[in-house]
Order: structure tokens, then sequence, then C-alpha cells
């Protein structure tokens, strides 16, 4: 009889696992790969953007992002830089708040997690498949499958950190959305996040004749915005900004983008034409854009016009074309290419100090699986180590 039996070696699964080795609690944490933090170990191209500094709730997505103040209040983004630099990784900042290790190795922060967990003799089992989960008298009874057959295991508690369903190939599935149902808690409707966008129909050859461009960019949808690099592709759309903003896109949004958010267009027109004028459109546009992107620009305004001959009407639609181009995607890349889902175990299900199923005593939910989604930039791991130890507190 475990005291606790945690479903998924991610990054909610493995700090709960070691939160609760820590406070002297037998764990038994069972995992579907043939090893534990697989999705850590590839994140930021194998660097693994562990936090974010500025870390606040608005960097969350949920149905009640408020839900987020009782577990963030119990773990601190310092908690997590504190946690792991007692375990030898100091973290380095690059962009927009964004913490790495210093030594830029995912394999570094998973190394933390194995090395707690065998030292507080916490079980692992690897490539091992949940099948079922069932409440009885004492506690949950586990059915799961690994090399050898079928096996049976007892715990007190079961924590659900499967993570969601990107991406198929690290073994992601519906399991904890399942889980949930069955227990009858409710789950809010999911869809890929942090995803690229594609674009199909007329314009689609001219997204593709782009691929490998790169814009510093301000992309938008109503009030929310994000100032970060486009990339082009042949199949439409990605690049940080466009990731973000996935996030909040649904199908049949407009998104609009701005492509020089740090120059005011108008106002450089209007200083080329006291200079007299005499530049063409795409030469002032090659100030800014590449020769490619200058040429696609042909598609919708005449770039073959000097600056003094250009009428109001003109230079408004210019104007209009750079600060506030329009696309409408057809769709988004699907989970395989997203990197986290939306939606989830929904948060009024959830004990905000503990993270247990309100209907379900025992029964944790943590991570990917809830009803909380964080931006681009380590916002994720962020909600996935406090989740994780919220759970191990109550274990």
């Amino acid at each position: 009889m475990y005291d606790a039996i945690i479903i998924g070696g991610g990054a909610c699964g493995l700090m709960c696992a070691a939160q609760a080795g820590l406070l002297g609690k037998k764990t038994l944490l069972l995992e579907r790969n043939d090893k534990v933090g697989a999705k850590i170990l590839i994140s930021g191209g194998g660097r693994c953007n562990y936090t974010n500094i500025e870390t606040t709730i608005r960097n969350f997505i949920s149905e009640n992002p408020e839900f987020l103040h009782s577990v963030f209040q119990q773990w601190t983004v310092e908690d997590t830089i504190n946690f792991f630099e007692r375990y030898g990784i100091k973290g380095k900042e690059k962009t927009l708040g964004q913490l790495f290790p210093e030594t830029d190795k995912a394999k570094d922060i998973v190394g933390v997690f194995t090395h707690i967990l065998y030292s507080t003799g916490q079980d692992i089992a690897l490539n091992t498949l949940v099948r079922s989960v069932i409440k009885d008298g004492v506690g949950f009874v586990i059915t799961a499958e690994d090399r050898r057959g079928m096996a049976q295991y007892r715990a007190k508690k079961v924590v659900v950190a499967s993570g969601g369903l990107p991406v198929q190939k690290l073994g992601a599935s519906d399991f904890g959305l399942r889980i949930a149902k069955q227990f009858g808690l409710d789950v809010v409707q999911t869809a890929p996040a942090l995803v690229p966008l594609s674009i199909t129909g007329k314009d689609a050859d001219w997204y593709a004749a782009l691929a490998g461009n790169t814009v510093f960019s301000r992309v938008s949808i109503g009030t929310i915005a994000f100032e970060e690099n486009i990339l082009f592709t042949h199949w439409g759309l990605s690049g940080p900004a466009i990731l973000q903003i996935s996030s909040y896109w649904r199908p049949g949004n407009e998104i609009r983008i701005n492509l020089l958010p740090q120059f005011n267009l108008e106002e450089v027109i209007k200083a080329e034409r006291q200079k007299g004028g005499r530049r063409l459109v795409s030469q002032l546009l090659h100030d800014y854009f590449s020769r490619k992107l200058v040429d696609a620009f042909g598609k919708f305004i005449d770039l073959d016009i000097k600056i003094a001959s250009l009428s109001k009407a003109d230079a408004k639609h210019i104007t209009d074309t750079v600060h506030c181009f329009k696309v409408k995607p057809a769709g988004d890349r699907g989970y395989d290419k997203a990197e986290v889902m939306r939606g989830g175990v929904s948060t009024a299900e959830l004990y905000g100090k503990t993270l247990e199923a309100r209907k379900i005593p025992g029964l944790y939910f943590g991570g990917e699986t809830v009803d909380i989604t964080g931006w681009l930039g380590g916002y994720n791991f962020q909600w996935a180590w406090a989740s994780g130890y919220v759970i191990a507190q109550d274990l």
C-alpha cells in the first residue's frame, strides 16, 4: 500500500513524487515511456526554459485563472529558482524573463528529480501503461500493463499528472481526461495551444513563397497582443508571436499583424516626402524588410511608384497593409505540432489549496491535465512545478 501512486512522469509528476519523498512519503511513479521527463528533455530545443521570472496569473488561460492564486502563493518562481539551485542548477535569463539552466541542458533538470526519487526511496515503473483506476474502501486499485503483463497496485491516494494530448510520439493521450470523466468530473473542451496556424485557399501560395522569412511583429486578436517574431512557412505561419496568439485563436477568428511595430510608416512616408520623395515605395520598404517580403508586398500595393507621387489614399493603403495585415487562418497544425493543450479538468472540480477532486477524496489532478494553460516562455513549467508541489503537501 503506497501513500500515493502518481500517474505520469512529466514535470508535475516528477515534482510531486520528489516533494512527497522529501516529506517521508512512499510513492510509486508510473510512466508509459522508457524514461521519465520525455517532454522536459525536448523542451526549448533540449535546453528547457524551466520558469519565467515575470510569472503572474495573467500569463495563463483558463475559465478561472483566479484559481492560480492559491497555488502560486504556496510555490513561487523564487521557490522554483531556489529548489533547482539547491541541486546545483543555476539559471540564466534570456529574453522576456525566460530562465534556462546555465548548462543549457534539459537533462540536468530531469537529473535533479531522478536523484531525489532514488535517494528518498520512491518506486518508478517505466514502460507501464495504466489500464484502470478503481476506488475501493481504503483507497484506489490501479491496474497497469508492462512488458511482463498486467499488475495491480494499491494506494491511499492517486495523482493524475499524465499531461495533455500533445505530443503523441512521446506517449501523450487523453488518459487524464478519461479518468476525470469516469469519476464524474467536468472537463473544459480541449484544443491545441501554442501551435502553428495553417493558411489554405487562394493565399496559400503567397505564404509558401515566403517560407523561412522571419519578421518581428505585433500580433493581435482583439485586445490580446504579443510582440515577437513571426515565421512564414510552407503551410502558413509560426514563430513565437503566432504560437502565443494561437492559444486565444478560435476557428473563424481574424488575426491582425503589425509587421513594423517599432516604427510609424505614416511618419516615415511624411519624412521621405520632405526630402523630395524621389525614392520608390519598394526602396523605402527595403529599409525595413527582406527583398523577398518586399517583393511579396507587390500583391497588395504598388511598389514602383515614387513616394512623392503617392496620394493620401495610396499612403494610407500602404500603412494599413504593413501595420494592419489581416490573416484568417484555416486551422491549426494539430496536437502533434502543439506545445500544450488548452482546456482540461475544470478548476471548479478541484480544491484550490490541494488540487484534490472535491467529489472524490484522494484523487488529485495537476499539470497540463487541468484547465490551466500558460503562455510560451516557461510559464507551463512553473504551473507544473507548483501543482506538483501543492499536491505532495496533501499526500
